[in-house]
C-alpha cells in the first residue's frame, strides 16, 4: 500500500449490476483509499461530470480522479461518452480507462484514437479483478501525477 494521503475518487460507468458489485468488491479487497461512484450509462456519466440533472450537489458527486469506462452501455455507449469527455476542455484532463468485456481490436484502436488512457479487458476471475484494482489504484494514487481538479 502506498503512503499517499489523498483519496482517489473513481467514477465507474457500467450498466451491469454484477460488474458494479465485482468492481466495488475488487477495490475493497485491494485495501486502497478509494471513493468509488457508479453511473449506469454514458448520459449519466456526462451528467455527473458536468454536475447537472440529478448530480448538482458537489458533495454527492466529487470530481473523479479517474474514470473506469465500460464501452457497451445503453442510451450512450462508452465510445460516445469518451468522445464527449475528450472534446470538453473542462473534462479532457481526467484520465479514462476502458474496463470492458470487449477484446475487439477495433475497440482498442478506436478508443486510443479518441484519447483513452488505458484499455483493460475485464477479467472473469475475482482474483484477477482484485489484482487489476490494486494495480490501477496504486498506479493512479502513488505513481502518476494527476492534475488538480478545478470545478467551475
Amino acid at each position: 500500500m502506498g503512503n499517499s494521503k489523498k483519496k482517489l475518487v473513481i467514477l465507474v460507468a457500467d450498466d451491469d449490476e454484477d460488474d458494479q458489485l465485482f468492481t466495488r468488491e475488487a477495490f475493497e479487497e485491494s485495501k486502497l483509499l478509494v471513493d468509488i461512484r457508479f453511473v449506469n450509462d454514458g448520459l449519466e456519466l456526462l451528467d455527473y461530470l458536468k454536475q447537472q440533472n440529478k448530480y448538482t450537489n458537489p458533495e454527492d458527486c466529487p470530481s473523479p480522479s479517474l474514470i473506469l469506462l465500460d464501452l457497451n452501455m445503453p442510451k450512450m455507449d462508452g465510445r460516445e461518452a469518451l468522445k464527449e469527455i475528450k472534446s470538453d476542455t473542462a473534462l479532457k484532463t481526467i484520465p479514462v480507462v476502458a474496463l470492458t468485456t470487449s477484446k475487439a481490436e477495433q475497440d482498442v484502436l478506436k478508443t486510443y484514437e479518441l484519447g483513452i488512457n488505458s484499455f483493460i479487458t475485464k477479467p472473469v476471475a475475482i482474483g484477477e479483478f482484485i489484482e487489476i484494482a490494486r494495480t490501477l489504484g496504486h498506479y493512479w494514487l502513488d505513481i502518476v501525477q494527476l492534475p488538480q481538479n478545478s470545478k467551475k
